[in-house]
């Protein structure tokens, strides 16, 4: 069988997203992947930590799917106008070929929000699996690498980004979020744009504390849990 190339695909707020015809899933919300990653990870995510640990630094985020490079180049932003340090680690078993993301309008938008300094494209041209410093407030290390075989060092925020539970249920599992969940430091964060009910539970079996917090664009609900002390 022929294998089915990705496709951009523009979303309701304008911003670019991927579409993988294989499985019928695209990287990002269609009703916005700059809102949605920008809600659900910088606000209700990034930000919440913040505000609770206020003087507490490095910041260290773990993410699960690097995808796009979306979240990584907004907290890399978030990172140089609030100059505050940011230690990064992301996986993903599958990186986007360089025709793929060089073509994602997340490059037009660099130029607005940077003055173009290339961060986005600079982002997906690092070297995987190497630990790099892109700005001085921003360091991050690639691996090309599943959430099973991956070490994990100490977070205090999770972007939980992998692909729905419908299409990826391996990694929505209870064993893959204790794996998760045990490498977060005290007051830790974990946010995901899915609301499954079966998701919530699982964390609770680990002793996380959920919050009710509104979705972004197009959906009412997601997920946010404290690691507790």
């Amino acid at each position: 069988m022929t294998r089915q190339e990705p496709k951009i695909i523009t979303t309701d707020d304008g911003s670019h997203s991927v579409y993988l015809p294989e499985i019928n899933e695209s990287y990002h919300s269609s009703h916005g992947a700059y809102r949605e990653s920008i809600h659900v990870f910088l606000l209700y995510g990034l930000e919440a930590w913040y505000a609770r640990n206020r003087g507490k630094f490095p910041i260290r985020i773990f993410e699960v799917g690097f995808g796009t490079g979306l979240n990584a180049w907004l907290t890399l932003i978030w990172a140089e106008q609030n100059q505050v340090p940011v230690l990064y680690h992301t996986i993903d078993p599958y990186p986007l070929r360089p025709e793929i993301y060089n073509a994602l309008n997340f490059t037009q938008m660099d130029e607005t929000l940077t003055h173009y300094n290339g961060y986005f494209k600079r982002l997906h041209q690092m070297d995987w699996n190497e630990g790099k410093p892109v700005t001085d407030y921003f360091n991050i290390k690639k691996e090309k690498a599943g959430l099973e075989e991956v070490k994990l060092y100490p977070a205090d925020v999770v972007y939980f980004d992998a692909f729905s539970p419908k299409k990826q249920p391996e990694l929505w599992e209870e064993a893959m979020l204790q794996k998760v969940s045990e490498s977060m430091k005290p007051n830790g964060v974990f946010v995901t744009y899915c609301a499954a009910g079966h998701l919530k539970k699982n964390l609770s079996k680990l002793g996380m504390k959920l919050d009710e917090v509104p979705g972004p664009p197009g959906k009412k609900e997601m997920t946010r849990a404290w690691k507790q002390n």
